[in-house]
């Protein structure tokens, strides 16, 4: 479905995991294919490449807790209402 808490979850996820370039394209396939929605797809494939923990443990060598809490709390938040939004265009 495509609800604000799915949109979440897959943002949130999809910044925990790392993928490889464009290997996140077959992945996000079968999950649709399992039922996933559109929506938390799209917020899936946005965090993904934005974040993963190696990225967010350099950034935060590099910049500091605090501002590294701040972008991943923004790339979740924009994952989430981009995917949510683009789900209820689709629909």
């Amino acid at each position: 479905g495509n609800t604000l808490f799915a949109n979440f979850v897959a943002s949130f996820l999809g910044a925990l995991m790392y993928f490889a370039t464009l290997t996140e394209v077959p992945i996000i396939k079968a999950f649709i294919d399992l039922g996933m929605g559109k929506g938390p797809a799209l917020a899936l494939l946005l965090a993904g490449p934005a974040l993963s923990l190696p990225n967010m443990l350099v950034i935060r060598s590099i910049m500091g807790t605090k501002k590294t809490l701040t972008y991943i709390i923004l790339v979740v938040v924009m994952a989430t209402i981009s995917g949510y939004v683009f789900g209820l265009v689709t629909q």
